[in-house]
This record gives structure tokens, sequence and C-alpha cells, in this order.
């Protein structure tokens, strides 16, 4: 009687098709979801004609890019600056809130945006606001 060995190899060729097939997929994913760098976005979309009064944020947004832009997402920060740095009130009064623009921006075209609080700012004799306004994200629609 001879001693006979079976060899799988269909089960490790599979294994090899479908890490080839992951690869491929994860590249192809890592190519459609890009990261910029800080500062790098202005050269996409950037905010023009800002304007702020008793809290309430507008202004327009810039499309610079030759492809469509949608769900621009804006960070807006009030913070808050004590008149006396030396003798700061208790209460920390800043806040930051992301608000999405969910209209979409033709290649170099523009977009007016405004942003209402949920709550009014408060104010008092101590200090004042700043607010800033920066771009955190957007979708660039590649055709």
């Amino acid at each position: 009687m001879k001693n006979r060995q079976r060899v799988k190899t269909g089960g490790m060729a599979a294994l090899i098709v479908f890490l080839s097939l992951a690869a491929a997929l994860g590249s192809a994913l890592a190519a459609a979801d890009g990261v910029l760098e800080d500062g790098k976005s202005a050269a996409v979309v950037s905010v023009a004609s800002l304007k702020v009064e008793d809290g309430v944020v507008s202004g327009e947004l810039v499309n610079r890019s030759k492809w469509p832009l949608r769900e621009v997402q804006l960070l807006i920060r009030y913070i808050w600056q004590w008149k006396s740095e030396f003798k700061p009130g208790e209460d920390v009064q800043g806040r930051a809130v992301y608000y999405t623009v969910e209209k979409e921006i033709t290649p170099g075209g523009k977009v007016d945006f405004t942003y209402r609080p949920a709550s009014p700012l408060p104010s008092g004799p101590d200090g004042y606001f700043e607010t800033t306004v920066t771009i955190s994200g957007f979708s660039e629609v590649i055709e």
C-alpha cells in the first residue's frame, strides 16, 4: 500500500486572489479619499466677504477647483476675549460649531452662506467675542 498525501492548492490560490483584490480595492479607495495638509484647502475652496454681526456669520464660498464641490464644512469658533487677561472671569463663554453648506459649488463659482447660532451669544462689559471661520472639510466631485 502506497502512502499518499493530498495537497489542497485551491485554498491557497483563492487566498492569494482574495488578498490581491483586497489590496487593489484598498489602494483605489485610498486614492478616492484625500487629506490635505493644513492651509492647503485654500487652493481648492476659500471663504470670502466674511461678515459677523450679533453672532450671525455670513459670507461666500469660492470654488477654486476645476471640479464641483459639495458639503463644504466650516468650523466656526466664537473665542471669548477678556478685557483683562490678568484677571479673567470665572465663566468660559467660547464655543465652536461645525456647519455644513449643502449647496453644490460649480467650478470657479461662488455660493453664499449664513449661519445663525441656536442660542444668542452672551454679552458683557468684561470682554468680547472674536469669531473665526475655517474650512474643515468638503467633497470634490471628480467625474
